[in-house]
């Protein structure tokens, strides 16, 4: 039976892999990203569908999910993959306007589409929930207290999720990769793990067996040791 998939955070990195990776697997994907272009080039690239979203906007945010429900005839799985890490600062020069930003898609954004997800999902008493986090929530380092703090949200969001889902036969999988190698950071780091093999961590999650639900997925590049 096809499955479909909506994945935001799509025209980059894990996501943009993620969503190659499903596509050539069967599933229906719908792919959504700020950057109209990349989004157009990606569903030119995988095949796939979408429609481009400010996850900043909650008005927006809870209408995607209903567009890509819309679309694809139901949302078998969602993956959170969206994050912004915009600006490093130490404490004492952090304004609120750079606070509220990764607030909002970090970890606002998140809760929205899982609660929507969530209340269709469990009329069916079927689907899967991924939230994208970061080994950053399970560790802390100075200038990075925003990012920090939203994931370190989300991480509490989502084991209380995985709690509540589980009593309507729903799927939820925390999933922390370690430092990867895409233009989320402006240096590269050949080093770190490929988004490809970051996304593939990913599928074997989504591809499970019915009776396998994998709540926790931690991950990281061999180099990487600051845990």
């Amino acid at each position: 039976m096809e499955r479909t998939v909506l994945i935001t955070g799509a025209t980059r990195g894990i996501g943009r892999e993620l969503a190659k990776q499903l596509t050539e697997l069967g599933f229906r994907v719908f792919a959504t990203g700020r950057d109209v272009e990349l989004l157009e080039s990606l569903k030119a690239e995988a095949g796939c569908l979408g429609a481009v979203a400010d996850l900043s906007d909650p008005e927006q945010v809870v209408g995607l999910y209903a567009q890509a429900k819309k679309v694809l005839g139901t949302v078998d799985v969602l993956v959170n993959n969206a994050g912004l890490n915009h600006i490093k600062a130490p404490v004492v020069e952090i304004g609120l306007d750079d606070w509220e930003l990764q607030y909002a898609v970090n970890l606002r954004a998140p809760f929205l589409l899982s609660r929507e997800a969530l209340r269709d999902m469990a009329e069916r008493k079927r689907g899967h929930i991924l939230n994208v986090i970061s080994t950053i929530a399970k560790t802390s380092s100075p200038n990075y207290s925003i990012y920090t703090t939203m994931k370190y949200g989300l991480m509490g969001f989502t084991q209380c999720l995985i709690k509540e889902a589980r009593e309507t036969n729903v799927k939820v999988t925390a999933v922390y990769p370690g430092g990867t190698d895409t233009d989320f950071r402006p240096e590269v780091r050949p080093e770190y793990l490929r988004a490809e093999s970051a996304a593939k961590m990913i599928v074997h999650c989504i591809t499970a067996p019915d009776d396998v639900v994998v709540h926790d997925l931690t991950y990281r590049p061999l180099v990487e040791s600051n845990f």
